[in-house]
């Protein structure tokens, strides 16, 4: 298995090759959540400025292959929407935890549904299938279609702890990997609901409040809207790369969380005025 990773790995710096992206030099690769994928890849190209000689390869998939993969040598860094205990098949005693930011998490909807507010019970009565049409919850008279992550998702994991808290199981229904295939799934299709890191909304959909609070920054970092995760990067505790350690300060240094985190609809860890534990107790800074 491993060999099969590093072998796809290297098919994709082929093609990268092959359609005009020359690799020279070193190759760092990162793959995992792809809610973190856009600010990876933002300040992966940045890096890569100050240091011409290496390119920094990001690749989706999910937190649980991220995970799996760090875990396993096949990549230098895996992005995870979890802390690594939370993920059966991991041992977390062989990474270190990086927490380079927080994302808000957010239900989106079709934009042309007469919805603007749900709240929480609502939202797990709709993945639940308890709900099953939109005049239900002051909508139109129209069929709800949920659209979940993939199992192994870590946005799946955080939308579903805080949305159902008494036991409550997921629908089945249709399953994306990915952040932007939901988003374009949702723009398109009448009557539809999923959820999406903040990062990759934009007008294509619609994201109501929850329990009348607006997702924003502000009420992020003050856990006014409960519905956040940390974005982590691991890495094994034997990496020896000196360029792996470099990236991981780069981006938590001031300049990075300041003009690219935050401007990317993440928030900066140092902005935070509480912190979620492993047991996903919240409490604040002091």
């Amino acid at each position: 298995m491993k060999k099969k990773i590093l072998g796809l790995l290297t098919l994709m710096a082929t093609m990268l090759i092959a359609t005009g992206c020359q690799i020279k030099g070193e190759v760092m690769n990162v793959v995992g959540s792809s809610a973190l994928q856009p600010l990876v890849e933002s300040a992966g190209e940045s890096f890569s400025k100050i240091h011409p000689d290496l390119y920094v390869n990001v690749q989706g998939g999910g937190t649980g292959t991220g995970l799996a993969q760090v875990q396993g040598g096949a990549v230098d860094i895996g992005n995870s929407d979890l802390y690594a205990e939370e993920k059966s098949g991991i041992d977390a005693s062989q990474l270190t935890d990086n927490r380079v930011a927080v994302v808000g998490i957010t239900p989106i909807i079709n934009p042309d549904l007469k919805v603007s507010n749900l709240t929480l019970q609502q939202l797990s009565d709709i993945f639940s299938g308890k709900i099953t049409n939109w005049k239900d919850v002051g909508g139109q008279d129209l069929p709800i279609t949920v659209i979940n992550r993939a199992q192994g998702s870590g946005t799946r994991v955080v939308f579903e702890s805080a949305v159902f808290k008494n036991g409550e199981k997921a629908i089945k229904a249709q399953e994306q990997d990915s952040s932007g295939m939901v988003r374009q799934i949702v723009a398109t299709t009448p009557g539809t609901i999923s959820y999406s890191s903040y990062s990759y909304i934009n007008d294509s959909v619609k994201t109501p409040a929850v329990d009348g609070v607006v997702l924003s920054h502000d009420t992020v970092v003050d856990n006014s809207w409960k519905i956040w995760a940390y974005e982590h990067m691991y890495i094994r505790k034997d990496m020896q790369k000196e360029r792996v350690h470099e990236f991981l300060n780069f981006i938590l240094s001031d300049d990075v969380q300041d003009n690219i985190v935050n401007k990317m609809g993440y928030i900066a860890i140092k902005d935070m005025k509480v912190e979620k534990t492993l047991d996903g107790q919240v409490k604040s800074i002091e």
